[in-house]
């Protein structure tokens, strides 16, 4: 078996691109439109490009039950999604609680999140 693409349901297409592109450095695969004003965007790792692709899924914004599951990761400070990188990265660190773990695991981790609340009280621990 071999995975070729990772979904990772994001709010803002846009935004999120912007943010694997510039702050993780990552490239753009494909960017195609679809209904709604959603497109099909695919990223691929600058240095494995022909390895999986990540899929910036459009978070079904007006679907009740997707809402409260992502609302409800937030609450409880839990990533949606983490990779297994050489350096650690925790993509969606919430507020930090995996830090300690992570700590044995790596000398230099980096805790990204979109929210800033998440951030500072990360920064706290």
């Amino acid at each position: 078996m071999k995975v070729t693409i990772i979904s990772i349901p994001v709010l803002d297409q846009e935004k999120a691109l912007q943010f694997y592109i510039e702050k993780l450095g990552f490239i753009k695969e494909k960017d195609m439109p679809l209904e709604g004003g959603n497109r099909w965007i695919t990223l691929v790792s600058k240095d494995a490009q022909d390895g999986p692709e990540i899929l910036l899924e459009p978070a079904p914004l007006h679907f009740e039950p997707s809402e409260v599951y992502q609302d409800a990761l937030i609450t409880a400070g839990i990533p949606w999604t983490q990779f297994d990188v050489e350096d650690v990265v925790e993509l969606g660190c919430g507020t930090g609680k995996n830090k300690a773990w992570l700590y044995t695991k790596a000398e230099k981790i980096i805790g990204l999140d979109f929210s800033q609340e998440m951030l500072n009280k990360a920064k706290e621990k």
